[in-house]
């Protein structure tokens, strides 16, 4: 029973020595043609659904871009509603009003006297939050207007304190007219 099954059939006559010895060397790996070493040609069936794979592939990139986009816009959107959330100055006791222009239509808000300086010297700002406005901090309109500019409504640009004060600066007073 040692005996291997070509060494059976050698011994009961159904194959030859010959048939034996190709059957040994039959079993290395036969070398390519260069007909077969050619790129395959495709059968349209197959262009088709490559076609329709590459089509598909470009739409879940466009798709994942739309939604990375979105995503993105909605990141935005709650940092602007958190900082105004958490800086808005609070206008209890607001008697004033003070009249400001969004979207060419002339808006009203009550602020308080203190508020009102502030506004017109530039250090609060009027931000927009949905349909409410509400007053920040002219440092906190600035970070929201990096986020999203259309949400800061109004916001005064900050005069220097010398040139209000001394409007006659750029003249030399004549030393005989000092006493």
């Amino acid at each position: 029973m040692g005996n291997s099954l070509q060494d059976q059939l050698l011994k009961a006559g159904l194959a030859s020595e010959e048939q034996a010895r190709k059957a040994k060397t039959g079993k290395a790996p036969k070398k390519r043609s260069k007909k077969d070493r050619r790129t395959p040609v495709l059968s349209d069936s197959a262009q088709a659904a490559r076609r329709t794979m590459a089509e598909k592939a470009e739409r879940d990139r466009a798709l994942n871009q739309k939604r990375a986009a979105e995503a993105e816009r909605n990141a935005l959107e709650a940092q602007v509603r958190q900082l105004i959330e958490q800086n808005r100055v609070s206008r209890d006791g607001a008697e004033i009003s003070y009249h400001f222009v969004d979207n060419a239509k002339v808006r009203k808000l009550f602020v308080t006297p203190a508020m009102q300086e502030k506004l017109s010297k530039g250090q609060l700002a009027i931000v927009r939050l949905g349909k409410q406005y509400d007053v920040v901090s002219a440092e906190v309109a600035e970070k929201i207007r990096a986020r999203d500019a259309s949400c800061v409504v109004a916001v005064q640009a900050p005069k220097t304190q010398a040139a209000e004060e001394d409007p006659y600066k750029d003249f030399p007073v004549p030393d005989d007219l000092i006493w």
